[in-house]
């Protein structure tokens, strides 16, 4: 893969598809010239309503599914895991076996991006999906905690690369005007499995077993990646890649690098002091350095475009996911909630996720730059009230609230990142880029758990108030760069 250059728009994505579904190559509305004898005025191709009109309607669906799947494993994990490391006899590799798959997802989005450069996003696709069923097969039947947890880094390795190709298929053959709504889809599918996945998979667990939780996902995954062959076919001809990308090891070399970086920042809470701290920013450092030639240049400075949509997503997902964990915990231990009543209050921001991405789609007229600000103040504002709830006791009812606020921002803001990003990338760049976005995510997320798990430890009492006040720290670092996203040719 070739090193991006400095952002230039690609090529606009046309709507003008034949009554067949296949993609026309047409890059322009305009009518072309009367030929002689013609009488009635040329035929403007008539723009595509929505993702699920035709000639997009099933290969949403089928986008829609494969995300809504590996979005129920992820989900679905947190309620089985206990019951797994028990019977598997693994409660020490309980962390670990969360800490892999965030790993092994940097290295398969970098591999995923590379090939999906140099052979568009079909090859990456299929494979991606063939080894996530793979690594559900070896999760769903092993039989000790050590075959587990290389079931979990298969399929961690494949469900985080295969979001890396559907993002270049939205950039590719979806016009400009709809891919908004396409994420906000893509957003619905993943926010979804976190309502109703945790108390699917304890049913299914309870009335079967924890096996069938991984091993059902399979019967549902081969007919949604079926339903998407055929107009991922189709549609080949606008989704070829570059074969002057070159394969970069050396890229592959620090996505490796990267990982077990993530992976020591997330296994250092377990340390004992000082070397916790120790571990834990030394960790941050290298990832730090190892990410960079994984990341635009000038991300890690937050330079105005695409380096600052790429830095600005890996500060929200710090400052949101990095809250989340301990809200519930809020509930059970200062107001003595029950788990299930605690865990509603995820619940109404993942259904206010939800809505604010449907919203944003239809919010044609409000730029990309407009959506990241608006998003990032709210979700600032949010989590100072709930910081002041851990603070002053305040009712819970405020916090939860003041969550569901938080959810909507980043339901808000999140489909526009990779809306911008697409927006600014080359075509040879686009997987580069898409998987760069998301391991940002990822690192942010990993990062900010370490951080707010080790200041929790040493607060003691006052844990809640720690975390909280890191996490609103973060998410009011995004107010101060979120003018940035905007490129400088539209300063």
């Amino acid at each position: 893969m070739t090193e991006p250059t400095a952002p230039t728009p690609a090529p606009p994505s046309t709507a003008d598809h034949d009554a067949s579904g296949v993609a026309s190559a047409a890059a322009s509305a305009a009518p072309s010239s009367p030929r002689p004898g013609d009488t009635a005025e040329p035929t403007r191709p008539v723009p595509a309503k929505g993702p699920l009109s035709m000639p997009y309607r099933w290969l949403s669906i089928g986008m829609f599914s494969l995300i809504f799947l590996a979005a129920f494993e992820a989900m679905a994990v947190t309620t089985i895991m206990p019951l797994v490391a028990e019977q598997l006899d693994g409660e020490s590799l309980f962390a670990l076996a969360f800490a892999v798959p965030l790993a092994a997802g940097i290295i398969g989005m970098v591999i995923a991006g590379n090939w999906t450069d140099r052979s568009g996003p079909i090859p990456s696709l299929v494979t991606s999906a063939v080894l996530f069923v793979i690594g559900l097969v070896i999760a769903g039947t092993a039989v000790n905690m050590e075959v587990f947890i290389v079931g979990r880094f298969v399929h961690g390795l494949s469900g985080a690369a295969v979001i890396v190709p559907l993002y270049v298929i939205v950039g590719r053959v979806y016009p400009e005007a709809l891919r908004a709504r396409v994420f906000a889809g893509f957003a619905a599918a993943w926010v979804i499995p976190s309502i109703v996945g945790p108390f699917l998979a304890g049913v299914v667990a309870e009335a079967i077993s924890w096996h069938w939780v991984f091993l059902g996902v399979i019967v549902l995954m081969v007919p949604a990646a079926a339903m998407m062959l055929a107009p991922i076919l189709r549609v080949r001809d606008q989704v070829q890649g570059d074969p002057s990308v070159q394969w970069s090891i050396s890229r592959v070399g620090w996505a490796t690098l990267t990982a077990a970086a993530a992976l020591g920042v997330s296994l250092s809470k377990e340390l004992g002091d000082p070397w916790r701290w120790v571990v834990a920013f030394a960790a941050i450092a290298l990832a730090a350095y190892a990410a960079r030639p994984l990341l635009p240049p000038g991300t890690l400075r937050a330079a105005r475009g695409m380096p600052a949509t790429v830095m600005l997503k890996l500060i929200v997902a710090g400052a949101f996911f990095g809250s989340e964990i301990y809200l519930p915990y809020l509930f059970i231990e200062r107001y003595e909630f029950s788990p299930s009543l605690a865990g509603a209050v995820l619940t109404g921001a993942g259904v206010s996720w939800a809505a604010a991405s449907w919203l944003q789609g239809r919010l044609e007229r409000v730029s990309n730059t407009q959506a990241v600000v608006w998003g990032s103040i709210l979700l600032a504002v949010a989590l100072v009230v709930v910081l002041a709830v851990a603070v002053f006791t305040l009712p819970p009812a405020i916090a939860f609230v003041a969550w569901t606020l938080a959810g909507a921002a980043m339901g808000f803001m999140y489909p526009r990142f990779s809306v911008a990003v697409l927006a600014l990338s080359p075509v040879s760049a686009q997987g580069f880029n898409s998987a760069a976005l998301t391991i940002s995510e990822s690192l942010g997320a990993a990062i900010a758990l370490a951080i707010t798990a080790l200041v929790a430890s040493a607060a003691g009492a006052g844990m809640f108030a720690a975390d909280f006040a890191v996490t609103a720290a973060i998410a009011i670092v995004a107010v101060l760069f979120a003018s940035r996203v905007r490129p400088r040719a539209e300063s």
